[in-house]
């Protein structure tokens, strides 16, 4: 076994293809580059996903297909997240009563006593 992170050996088989890949298809890649046997594969597979989230080497597409941010355009690799609610869009918590239409009395707090 080589002692090259899994993100480096992902980076280097990204950067030898022409295009973009199937993320199991990249993950079986690098496994069979670092020698890993099937039971650390299963115990790695959700570090690699989430350390490839996070390094900006790597560009998550559509249907689970990755690439090398480098040959992707911005619009094709960042969300537009202005449809996100605002912390202002938020309801209060009389608007939450409102909207569940429950009334003061119904409501049992922690600090009261059932009767």
């Amino acid at each position: 076994m080589t002692s090259r992170s899994m993100l480096d050996v992902a980076f280097d088989i990204l950067s030898a293809q022409k295009n973009e890949i199937a993320f199991l298809d990249l993950w079986n890649k690098v496994v069979e580059s670092l020698g890993f046997n099937q039971t650390q594969a299963e115990n790695k597979i959700a570090q690699f996903y989430s350390a490839m989230m996070l390094d900006v080497r790597f560009a998550p597409l559509a249907d689970n297909m990755w690439d090398l941010r480098s040959r992707r355009t911005y619009n094709e690799t960042h969300v537009d997240t202005s449809a996100i609610l605002g912390e202002d869009e938020y309801l209060n918590d009389d608007e939450v009563e409102e909207y569940l239409n429950v009334e003061d009395e119904e409501v049992i707090r922690p600090d009261e006593e059932e009767e």
